[in-house]
């Protein structure tokens, strides 16, 4: 599915509703409006549950989308109104061996990593469901939105595993360990007032989701790609010491000091206007 030259695998043109550009792959869809990609995990009537192929396509799209200048932010959300995502497809793990489930661990590590570290702004729609993988996908990514009916669980331990693709990580880092603990071990869902009030999610969209979800990103999609770049870079190494995360900073803040943008911003804003920003 992922292929070297970046693209999505075997995907072909479709439109959707409103006469939107779609590609179609093995149950996912990409498409692109305002500015933004969108990847939409297809498999309504499976609980959008994740397949290799899907996995692959996935990364394949986030390594696409980063590379091409007129992409501004990712989103990915699922079909339906009921599942975001209620993890892997166990019917396809059943035939696995010990080693498959290794290299399909490994395969999620891997692609959504490429998430993780996205130079760009990263969006997760929860419309429903968010279970297992699929809340740990909503976790890879830097911003969550849910549907007011939304659920978000880590039921791993009732299966006689843990959550294996970040959940033990990404989750107490998000929540607090106490409360990471409560979901993990407890199986406890939330709703998404709590997931809310928990910080989990960064706000409820009561409308359309996904054009709420892009309304709200305005200020990113008609940003400074690399101010916003460079930012991501700095906020992820806020773990570390803060000796070495403000060094990590001030060499982010490097990258920009010479950019067209910066020079922009600063005229821009002399000239009481709004900034024109191209990423250099």
């Amino acid at each position: 599915m992922a292929h070297g030259d970046g693209s999505t695998g075997d995907t072909k043109a479709v439109l959707v509703a409103g006469g939107m550009a779609c590609r179609r792959g093995d149950g996912f869809r990409v498409q692109e409006h305002r500015g933004a990609a969108i990847f939409v995990m297809d498999r309504p009537d499976k609980a959008n549950a994740l397949t290799r192929a899907m996995l692959e396509g996935l990364g394949a799209f986030s390594r696409e989308m980063v590379a091409r200048e007129d992409i501004r932010a990712l989103v990915i959300v699922g079909a339906g109104d009921r599942y975001f995502c209620a993890g892997a497809d166990l019917r396809e793990r059943r035939g696995y061996s010990q080693d498959d489930v290794r290299e399909q661990l490994r395969l999620y590590r891997s692609e959504l990593g490429v998430l993780d570290t996205s130079p760009k702004v990263v969006v997760a729609g929860i419309n429903g469901m968010a279970l297992g993988g699929g809340l740990e996908i909503a976790m890879a990514c830097d911003l969550r939105v849910a549907s007011p009916h939304a659920v978000l669980g880590q039921p791993e331990c009732a299966l006689g595993i843990i959550p294996g693709a970040g959940g033990t990580q990404r989750l107490p880092r998000l929540v607090g360990e106490a409360r990471a603990k409560e979901m993990i071990l407890l199986g406890r869902r939330l709703t998404s007032e709590q997931a809310l009030a928990w910080g989990l999610v960064n706000r409820i969209e009561s409308g359309d989701l996904l054009e709420g979800i892009l309304d709200w990103l305005r200020p990113v999609l008609e940003g400074a790609p690399l101010a916003q770049a460079a930012a991501l870079e700095a906020m992820a190494a806020s773990h570390l010491p803060l000796s070495r995360g403000l060094e990590v900073e001030a060499m982010a803040y490097e990258r920009v000091l010479g950019s067209e943008d910066r020079m922009e911003g600063l005229l821009a804003f002399e000239q009481k206007r709004a900034a024109r920003f191209v990423g250099r």
